[in-house]
C-alpha cells in the first residue's frame, strides 16, 4: 500500500512544487493581489511585494500572472536564478517576453523597439505588465538604472509598461541602490507568517484538496506545526509531509503532537525542546495501533529526545 492510498489521498496535500489547485487564498495574500491589481489597473509603474523565505511570494506570482488574461494584458514572468544578469540581459529577455521578435544587439536600436512595441500593445487596448521573481537577486546599481529607463517609456500622463518585484526583504537594500527608482514604487506589500489559526486552516485546506475525507492531524499537533514552522507555509508542508509519511511507515491513521516534536527534531528546526510529558499522559489521538508498536513509537521519541541537547 502507498503512502496515498493509507490516506486516501488523491495526490500529495503537502509538496512544496507549485501548483494552483492548492492556492490558499489567506486575508492577507487576497488583499496583497487586490492591491497588485490596482497598481497594474492604474499604470502606476512599479509595484513591489516582499516577504520572507517560504511565505508564498513565487506562489502569489504565479496567481497574479493566471489573473492577467491575454485579452486585456500582454504580461510575463521572468525568474531572476542568480546575481549575474546584466543590463543588456534584462532589457533584451523583457522585449522578447513583450513580443519584439528579433531584439538588436545595439542597446538604443533595442529600445526603440520595445517602445514601438509597447505602443502597440496600447493601441490594441491591453496594458503591458513584467513581473519580476527573486528580485532580490538585482544586487546592482546599473540593473536598477536599467529598470528606471524602462519606466521611463511612457505618453504623456500614462505609463506604458508596469513592473512589479517579487523578492525578500533584501529587496529594499536593491532598491536603495537607486534612490530615484526607489521613489517610484507606487505600490509596496510585506508577507507575514500565518498564525496558528491560518496554519490550521491551511493544513486543513490541503488535505481536501488533497481528497482527505478527515483531518490527519491530531488537535495538540497543530500549535507544534506552527511553533517549530513559524508560520511559513513552506516549513509547513515539509513538516506536515514529513509526520504523514512516518505515520504511514508506523500504520498509523495519523499524526500527533510527539511526532511533529520528533519530525522538528529530525528537520534541525527546534529551538528549544519541551520538557517530554510521561509516556501515560501522552494524547491517546490516533492510537489504532498494536501495543507492542505503540511501545516502539514512544521508545524511538523518547530515545530522539534523549540525544538532543536542551537549549
Amino acid at each position: 500500500m502507498s503512502y496515498l492510498d493509507h490516506f486516501g489521498l488523491l495526490r500529495e496535500p503537502f509538496s512544496n512544487a507549485p501548483n494552483a489547485q492548492f492556492y490558499f487564498n489567506t486575508v492577507q495574500h487576497d488583499r496583497a493581489l487586490t492591491r497588485l491589481m490596482f497598481a497594474i489597473d492604474s499604470d502606476k509603474g512599479l509595484a513591489v511585494l516582499c516577504g520572507g523565505i517560504g511565505t508564498g511570494k513565487t506562489t502569489l506570482a504565479r496567481r497574479l500572472l493566471d489573473n492577467l488574461p491575454d485579452d486585456r494584458y500582454e504580461s510575463s514572468l521572468l525568474v531572476m536564478l542568480h546575481s549575474g544578469v546584466t543590463p543588456e540581459w534584462i532589457l533584451s529577455r523583457i522585449a522578447m517576453q513583450l513580443g519584439v521578435e528579433h531584439p538588436a544587439e545595439d542597446r538604443l536600436i533595442l529600445l526603440r523597439q520595445l517602445y514601438d512595441r509597447l505602443l502597440a500593445i496600447e493601441a490594441s487596448g491591453r496594458r503591458a505588465v513584467v513581473l519580476i521573481d527573486e528580485a532580490q537577486m538585482l544586487q546592482s546599481r546599473g540593473l536598477m538604472e536599467e529598470f528606471r529607463g524602462l519606466l521611463n517609456l511612457e505618453l504623456p500622463e500614462k505609463k506604458l509598461l508596469n513592473i512589479v518585484f517579487f523578492g525578500l526583504p533584501e529587496l529594499e537594500d536593491c532598491l536603495r541602490l537607486d534612490e530615484p527608482l526607489a521613489q517610484r514604487v507606487a505600490v509596496k506589500v510585506h508577507l507575514q507568517s500565518l498564525d496558528p489559526e491560518i496554519t490550521r486552516a491551511y493544513i486543513h485546506h490541503r488535505l481536501r484538496i488533497a481528497g482527505s475525507k478527515k483531518m490527519l492531524f491530531s488537535e495538540d499537533s497543530i500549535p507544534a506545526i506552527h511553533r517549530y514552522s513559524g508560520g511559513v507555509p513552506r516549513l509547513i508542508n515539509t513538516i506536515c509531509d514529513n509526520c504523514l509519511f512516518e505515520a504511514y511507515m508506523l500504520k498509523l491513521s495519523g499524526a500527533n503532537a510527539k511526532m511533529v516534536y520528533a519530525v522538528a527534531g529530525d528537520l534541525g528546526l527546534l529551538q528549544s525542546i519541551p520538557k517530554s510529558p510521561p509516556i501515560d499522559e501522552l494524547p491517546d489521538d490516533f492510537g489504532d495501533i498494536r501495543p507492542k508498536e505503540r511501545d516502539e513509537v514512544r521508545d524511538e521519541i523518547d530515545d530522539l529526545l534523549g540525544r538532543l541537547d536542551p537549549i
